[in-house]
């Protein structure tokens, strides 16, 4: 386990990945949104896998989802948490990445990765689409 979480890290280091926080862009047909990752375990998991092109479907009329090519730890995560709109988040009992744009209550096993810069960019029709995430590098 140490060597796995060895290997996340020196990948984060190599990406130039900040410690505090970490950008990337979300590349859509007609439309790039922003967004900022957490300082957590998980998200330097998540940025490590990029670039990674994921396609998004709708879920309860409140999120996208989409499956992860690998799991991402929860080492360090709450239990839970609640969504805000924009939020983008690990569902850690399917593995699964969900952005939400409605809010949400609480729900266990959620976590937050990071956010949408502008929570209102996500689109919100039912179908499914392509989107890209790049971690954005200086």
């Amino acid at each position: 386990m140490l060597g796995l979480a060895f290997m996340f890290s020196a990948t984060a280091s190599a990406l130039n990945i900040e410690e505090d926080s970490m950008k990337l862009n979300i590349i859509l047909k007609d439309k790039t949104l922003t967004a900022t990752l957490n300082d957590s375990p998980a998200s330097r998991e998540f940025a490590a896998l990029l670039p990674l092109t994921l396609q998004l479907k709708d879920y309860a009329r409140e999120e996208k989802i989409s499956d992860l090519p690998s799991r991402l730890t929860t080492e360090g995560s709450p239990e839970g948490t609640a969504a805000k709109k924009g939020d983008i988040t690990l569902y850690a009992p399917w593995g699964n990445l969900a952005i939400f744009y409605k809010s949400h209550s609480y729900v266990s096993g959620l976590i937050k990765l990071g956010q949408l810069d502008e929570p209102d960019a996500l689109p919100v029709h039912l179908d499914a689409y392509s989107a890209r995430f790049e971690l954005l590098t200086e």
